[in-house]
């Protein structure tokens, strides 16, 4: 009887090495429990829709400074079998003021722009760690359904919105609002 040969394990400075080879390019790679996820060169459609979403954030967040906006790349970890390069997420200012990604432990909100080459990781894996990991808030960005489905830590199943993105940040006096008619526009 054969055996089956054992799944490498990844870890997050082996998917830095990767990265640095390919100098943050693509495709992407992140390591989530070990898992190599894979992600190829985005859709141009992903990368605008991304764009609107991180430039509506960062104008709010110059409004509300309660924290800071980045898209990838990135190099966020909470442990050695673990480092994502979420599309778009903000930060607490406290460590937005840092220099180093390994200060950058809490994530107030995160954004994934779904790619047929990231569903998987995106809706399942990544989405798992977000909420392990108390990520208050995970949109998961569908450019397809134009639509976004809502997470939070405790959540079985998502909320679903189709017309409008809010987001009441501890601390802000306003919440965010995006229509997502804003979002999904075409060019």
């Amino acid at each position: 009887m054969g055996m089956a040969a054992p799944l490498k394990s990844y870890t997050a400075d082996m998917v830095r090495a990767i990265n640095d080879q390919h100098n943050w390019g693509w495709p992407r790679y992140e390591v989530v429990d070990g898992e190599l996820l894979v992600t190829p060169s985005p859709r141009r459609w992903h990368e605008r829709v991304a764009f609107r979403l991180a430039r509506a954030l960062a104008e709010y967040l110059d409004r509300e400074p309660v924290g800071e906006v980045l898209p990838s790349p990135a190099d966020i970890s909470w442990g050695p079998k673990m480092l994502v390069q979420p599309d778009v997420f903000v930060v607490p200012l406290d460590e937005a003021r840092r220099t180093e990604w390994s200060d950058v432990r809490h994530l107030l909100l995160v954004a994934e722009v779904l790619s047929p080459g990231s569903a998987r990781g995106d809706r399942i894996v990544k989405r798992q760690l977000y909420q392990r990991e108390g990520v208050p808030l995970y949109w998961m960005v569908d450019v397809d359904a134009r639509a976004v489905e809502v997470w939070t830590p405790d959540a079985q199943t998502p909320r679903v919105e189709r017309e409008t993105l809010v987001w009441q940040p501890a601390g802000a006096s306003t919440p965010f609002t995006l229509a997502l008619t804003t979002l999904f526009r075409p060019v």
